[in-house]
């Protein structure tokens, strides 16, 4: 039986390799990396990456199955995610005149990464 600390280790391992993968994914894509594993206010964004006048921060969620990832973004974690962008924000200035945006990578074994554009509402205000 695995004890409860390897779990965790397991699961942080997990999640490290599907962060990873989503930084060459977007890599490929064309966005330049700002930040990984920002964490603020209470909340933690996996990547801020920027293309063009556009800043992404991105939410990866790995799962066993897509559709189990699909859905693993909750209120809470949402509103956290904001916090933290909006931190993020006040310590950038210079990102003010840039479009932002909460996007969503979801990877799942035997799958291309998913990556969803404007994935949900950033409550910046």
């Amino acid at each position: 039986m695995t004890s409860a600390v390897e779990r965790r280790r397991t699961t942080f391992l997990r999640g490290r390799r599907a962060e990873l993968i989503a930084l060459l994914f977007m890599l490929c894509k064309g966005y330049r990396p700002l930040a990984r594993r920002f964490s603020a206010a209470g909340g933690e964004i996996d990547l801020i990456l920027a293309k063009g006048d556009t800043i992404a921060f991105v939410e990866v969620k790995t799962r066993g199955s897509m559709d189990n990832a699909l859905v693993a973004i909750t209120a809470m974690k949402r509103k956290r995610f904001s916090r933290a962008a909006r931190a993020w924000l006040t310590r950038h200035p210079w990102a003010a005149t840039k479009i932002w945006r909460a996007d969503a990578i979801f990877i799942a074994p035997r799958r291309w990464p998913q990556h969803v554009v404007a994935a949900f509402e950033l409550e910046i205000s």
